[in-house]
Parts: structure tokens; sequence; C-alpha cells
């Protein structure tokens, strides 16, 4: 048995079919596992969704802000904007089944030596620290506060974690650390509107942030990390413990599987005219 982790999708199914191929992907032996944000941006969101839950247990995903953004329009509280790509999932016959299929994804997985989120883990957050409060969402996600949850799910504020934090607050900051997280201070206070590459970002994002696995002191400094969400890092070395898989298939860059067992990258790369 084999583990695979692939970067975001984003609905873009033919190229991770064609990674699975190139390394005999076998779902009664192998296990897919994904970094989260299955669909949106790509033509295929529909057919990503239907083909992991299809998968059954030789798949596992964590939930990424893509895939949250689905969520929260199933369930009336926000609309599409022009550039999403989802309309074939809002309008099929399976919607309900897909969409409380997604609902049940976690958003921390552990496999082996691996800790998988979709975004990172904020510097002041120990792994016992980040299970326990992604477990606390994904509690809230599969009862009937899921509602309240994605009605307070959007923004940017609380910006800092405190342990007095309560209800849809505390449930959308730890939802933006584990989904949206690009650069924050050591003490883990976000800046969630800079999306480019470290080296590249405005000139307005003060020094005191930076890329938040940069810190030295960051108290996950010794665990291996499997994260994505962040394509401007186009999947450069970032230490021996942090496996970036997020190499913007649907930007125009490459799809990224790594094999568990030995810690490969597999990619297939875009067409040259691969832009949504």
């Amino acid at each position: 048995m084999t583990d695979y982790v692939v970067g975001d999708i984003q609905g873009c199914l033919d190229p991770l079919l064609k990674l699975l191929d190139r390394v005999q992907f076998e779902p009664t032996t192998d296990r897919l596992i994904a970094t989260g944000d299955l669909i949106n941006r790509g033509p295929q969101s529909l057919e990503t969704l239907r083909f992991c839950m299809d998968l059954g247990s030789a798949f596992k995903t964590v939930l990424g802000n893509h895939d949250l953004h689905l969520l929260a329009i199933a369930h009336g509280i926000r609309k599409p904007t022009p550039k999403d790509t989802l309309d074939g999932i809002l309008k099929a016959s399976d919607r309900d089944q897909l969409v409380s299929w997604l609902q049940q994804q976690p958003l921390l997985l552990r496999v082996g030596q691996y800790t998988i989120v979709h975004a990172g883990i904020p510097p002041n957050w120990t792994i016992s620290t980040a299970q326990t409060l992604a477990a606390e969402v994904e509690q809230v996600l599969r009862s009937d506060r899921a509602q309240s949850y994605f009605q307070g799910m959007y923004g940017d504020q609380p910006d800092k974690w405190s342990d007095d934090l309560r209800g849809p607050a505390r449930w959308r900051l730890i939802t933006n650390y584990l989904t949206r997280m690009r650069y924050c201070t050591a003490s883990g206070q976000l800046e969630l509107q800079t999306k480019t590459a470290p080296g590249q970002q405005a000139k307005q994002l003060t020094a005191q942030f930076a890329p938040w696995f940069s810190y030295p002191t960051r108290k996950t400094v010794d665990d291996n990390i499997i994260f994505g969400h962040w394509a401007a890092l186009e999947g450069r070395h970032l230490g021996n413990n942090l496996f970036p898989l997020d190499t913007g298939y649907v930007w125009g860059g490459a799809m990224r599987l790594m094999n568990l067992s030995s810690a490969d990258y597999i990619e297939q790369s875009a067409p040259s005219n691969n832009s949504q």
C-alpha cells in the first residue's frame, strides 16, 4: 500500500488522472490524500468532486478555503462570484450528496509522521494544539451549528489567537489559520491580503510579517508538514520537513503528487496556454 498526497486540484481532474496513471495508482491497495481546494477555478469541479467521493476509503482530504466557499454557497450564505466554477456542482442532481460528503471532511490530518493541512499552522501552535482546534471546528461543521458557522466564516478579524475567543469569531480565526494563512507575525497575528511569494510581497507589508513557516522559533519546527494553498511559492524547497504541494496547475504551473513512502515528487505540467 502506498499513500500519495496531491496539491490543490481546483477542479482540474485530467492532470490528476494522468498523475495517478503514471504511478499506477490502485484504489484497492493505495490511498490518495489531498491538501484541500478540490474544486473551483478549473473546468471540472463537478467531475473532480464525484471522482474523489467515489474513491471511498481510498481517498482523504482536508478542507481548503475554496471547499468551504462552496459549502457556504450551498447553505445560502454567499452567492458565487464571477470567477467561481461551481455551477456544475450547484445544479447537479447529486448536489446534496456531494455537499454533505464534503462537509464531513476534516481541517487537519495526521498520516504517519506527517501533518497535512491546507494553508499551514501558526508559529505559536503545536501540532497538538492545531489538532484540538481543528477538531473543534470539524465538530461544528458536522452539527446543527453549521449554519451559524458559515454565516460568520468570512472576514479577517480577529487576526490573533486568544484562548478567550468564543463562538463564530473563534471558529473564523481557526479556519483562517488553517485554510487562508500565508503571512503572519511570530506571535501568530495574521496578514491575509498578500498572496505573492516571499521576496515579492507588497511594500506595505511591514517587516513584522513573514511566511508562517519561516520562524525558527515556531513550535512545529521539528514536525513534517504537508500543505497546499500558496501557489506563488511554486513548490520551492523550504527545508527538509516542509512539503509545499500547490504548484499552481490551474494558473499554468504543474500539479504535484508526493509519494509518502519515498517523499518523492511527481509532477504533471499544465499546457502552455492553461490559465483560468
